[in-house]
């Protein structure tokens, strides 16, 4: 009869239990970028119970997979059958084709700015060489801007209005939350301006800023600010209610041993305030970044400011056969990153907080 090896039992066990830690910290991780589903496919390759992290699987991968494919089917089936005044609406694969050409006409475009900026550099090379340093001139290239190039427009606004947003609604909010005073003085102009549309907004902005920002060179263009300052101003509320919200809830206990210990505001503010409203704030700021990509978009289309926005009203106003499989492409691009925004802000919570919420 073959003896069992104490010692060699151990080792495996410890094996699987470092397997287990290192899958259980990568799970929070997995749950930032929205890919739960890995980690029961990891406890099974483990040994960890096959048939519940089967179970797992199919409700975290196999459900949402099917949903995925039944609502591509339905797309398939139904689009054909709508008629428009630019043809049928285009199904997956009409949109998908679009999608490569947006691409190839972005690799395209690349090709030409270099080749733009080679011939410059070669013709300022030979009238350097020949001592004509009079006629060197330093053009930048003025192609039509590429699918991609107007997704970072994009998102570079919204992070810009996002961050002024959040620098007024975070300092507010605190204030709201420790001061009864001040919180009757900010929310009735909360109850007023939350719910204006940015429709409302944009003729106004657009107006003030003509008016203040008169430089041509600035570090921004006007097109920028008044998007961006349109963002701002419909998505600092979430943040500023949140953050009231958060400042006002936090244990009194810990305020009265902040007194009994005379603490300054500042440390008050920084030591105790803000890592108890650290979720709620996360939470505001999560709501106000899905709040000013939505608000971007509109604001760009009206304004024709450059960015995704203007992309889907130029593809409107084109009327190409192309035209709606290449609008249903930045339908969905908006989306995709309207999620990965999230995501981000969600690791940031998770990073700086100890919440579980998402």
């Amino acid at each position: 009869m073959t003896a069992i090896d104490p010692d060699s039992i151990d080792a495996k066990e410890a094996r699987r239990m470092r397997r287990h830690t290192w899958i259980n910290k990568a799970d929070s991780w997995f749950q930032v970028l929205g890919l739960a589903w890995l980690t029961p496919v990891l406890k099974a390759a483990a040994g960890d119970n096959p048939r519940a992290q089967l179970s797992e699987i199919w409700k975290l991968l196999g459900v949402p997979l099917i949903a995925i494919m039944g609502f591509l089917l339905l797309w398939a089936t139904l689009a054909p059958t709508v008629q428009t005044s630019l043809g049928a609406i285009p199904g997956p694969a009409a949109v998908w084709e679009q999608a490569v050409n947006l691409n190839e006409d972005a690799i395209r475009e690349r090709e030409k700015e270099a080749a733009f900026y080679e011939r410059q550099e070669k013709r300022n090379a030979e009238f350097a060489a020949n001592g004509d340093t009079d006629r060197i001139k330093i053009r930048s290239y003025t192609g039509q801007p590429t699918y991609y190039q107007q997704i970072w427009t994009s998102i570079k606004t919204v992070f810009f209005g996002f961050l002024i947003a959040s620098v007024v609604a975070i300092p507010i909010g605190i204030m709201a939350g420790l001061s009864a005073t001040a919180n009757a003085a900010v929310n009735p102009l909360i109850q007023i301006f939350k719910p204006v549309s940015p429709l409302a907004w944009l003729p106004i902005v657009t107006m003030i800023v003509s008016a203040t920002y008169t430089t041509d060179d600035g570090m921004f263009s006007k097109s920028f600010l008044v998007s961006a300052i349109t963002v701002t101003l419909c998505s600092l509320w979430p943040t500023l209610i949140n953050t009231a919200l958060g400042v006002s809830t936090i244990d009194k206990d810990l305020v009265s041993v902040s007194r009994v210990l005379k603490m300054s505001t500042y440390s008050k503010i920084t030591k105790l305030v803000l890592p108890s409203a650290l979720p709620l704030i996360f939470t505001g700021l999560r709501l106000s970044l899905g709040v000013g990509w939505m608000v971007l978009i509109a604001a760009e289309m009206l304004a024709q400011n450059p960015g995704l926005g203007k992309f889907v009203w130029d593809e409107f106003q084109n009327g190409s056969s192309q035209s709606l499989a290449r609008i249903m492409v930045a339908v969905f691009t908006i989306g995709i990153i309207g999620f990965l925004l999230d995501r981000v802000m969600y690791a940031l919570q998770s990073m700086f907080t100890f919440s579980a919420n998402r």
